[in-house]
């Protein structure tokens, strides 16, 4: 299951805190593609991947947007 957050326009710290609060629900294996503008974006969700045990799978910057896949381990 792939949800999608739509973080445009969100300055740091509310681009990971979307991400920490709609992954709280999933089940492990469950991603979530995060887009987001804001700069800040490029080390916070890395490092909330890192700290929190999820796994980033992959991100990608194109046009301005920043994209993050995230998948929830357990």
């Amino acid at each position: 299951m792939t949800q999608e957050i739509d973080a445009i326009g969100l300055l740091c710290p509310l681009p990971v805190l979307k991400l920490r609060k709609r992954l709280q629900p999933l089940a492990a294996g469950d991603r979530i593609l995060l887009i987001a503008d804001d700069p800040a974006a490029i080390v916070d969700v890395p490092h909330f991947c890192n700290e929190s045990g999820h796994w980033l799978v992959a991100s990608e910057e194109k046009d301005g947007a920043l994209t993050f896949l995230v998948e929830k381990r357990a």
